[in-house]
């Protein structure tokens, strides 16, 4: 019987952690890094993104769990199947595990570099403090997830020693991220009624949604610069201006239907991935 049981447990901790997710994140820093450096450049940094790829995988995994854990009263009712609702785990077993995996994270950075201890450790902070204090706190929320977004491609350019390129492109995410949360909120305030005080509640919708907006167009304003600065070639041009394209047409779509504006916004994101793909093999 307790064999079961602690099979059943393993399971339990492995759902609670989405691997996949994990290695969604962790290659997500491998793009950032080949990004920044091309094909040629990742053989010089073999070790710094193997460990760059462990610390983001370690520290995905202790977000989902510490996300779980403070959801845990909200999961018995909205996601009943979760490891902690259903038992699997246990709230001290999650809260442990995930202080263990943050520790980790910052203990695995030390083997890549200064700056990505200086990342890992200012996201720890970050995400505890968005648990803590910033989900129910509308704007503050949506800016910790929009660092949170940011610093896993600034997290895999310091990595390859090459943070010029890597600010602009956090930048980017971060700003793309910040329009796309708040046009959620948008979308999802009579929903958020009683739960959490969104920037819409605070400000209007209309008056929100033009933060949105300035947020996706600042985006806008800054992907010429990677090209302006010689850090990626004339093929990325074309690729940002189709991604350019849509996240104009967001910022105006969103007002009109929320919910299509921010899967739009999700479609230009993709594409600005590719055209920064583009841009450094190319």
């Amino acid at each position: 019987m307790q064999e079961v049981t602690g099979r059943s447990s393993l399971k339990g901790y492995l759902k609670l952690f989405r691997l996949g997710n994990c290695a969604m994140a962790s290659h997500g820093a491998l793009l950032a890094a080949f990004v920044c450096v091309g094909i040629d450049g990742l053989s010089d940094f073999r070790a710094e993104i193997l460990f760059s790829m462990a610390v983001v995988a370690s520290f995905t995994a202790a977000g989902n769990a510490y996300n779980d854990y403070f959801d845990r009263e909200v999961d018995k009712k909205a996601h009943p199947e979760r490891p902690l609702p259903s038992g699997t785990v246990t709230p001290y077993g999650t809260a442990l595990s995930a202080v263990v995996l943050f520790a980790l994270s910052a203990a695995l950075s030390v083997f890549v570099n200064l700056w990505s201890v200086t990342i890992v450790v200012t996201s720890i902070l970050v995400m505890v403090g968005y648990e803590r204090f910033l989900k129910a706190e509308g704007l503050g929320g949506n800016l910790a997830i929009s660092w949170l977004t940011g610093a896993l491609f600034l997290f895999g350019g310091s990595a390859v020693d090459s943070l010029g390129l890597a600010w602009i492109l956090a930048a980017l995410a971060f700003l793309a991220t910040l329009g796309r949360e708040i046009v959620k909120d948008i979308q999802d305030i009579e929903g958020d009624r009683g739960s959490r005080v969104t920037l819409p509640m605070r400000i209007g919708t209309v008056k929100a949604g033009w933060v949105g907006s300035g947020a996706f167009l600042a985006a806008v304003g800054l992907s010429p610069l990677p090209y302006l600065l010689d850090l990626l070639s004339i093929w990325y041009v074309p690729a940002v201006a189709v991604a350019d394209g849509i996240f104009i047409y967001c910022a105006l779509i969103h007002f009109r239907n929320p919910e299509k504006g921010q899967k739009v916004a999700k479609l230009a994101m993709l594409v600005a991935l590719v055209a920064f793909l583009l841009g450094g093999v190319l």
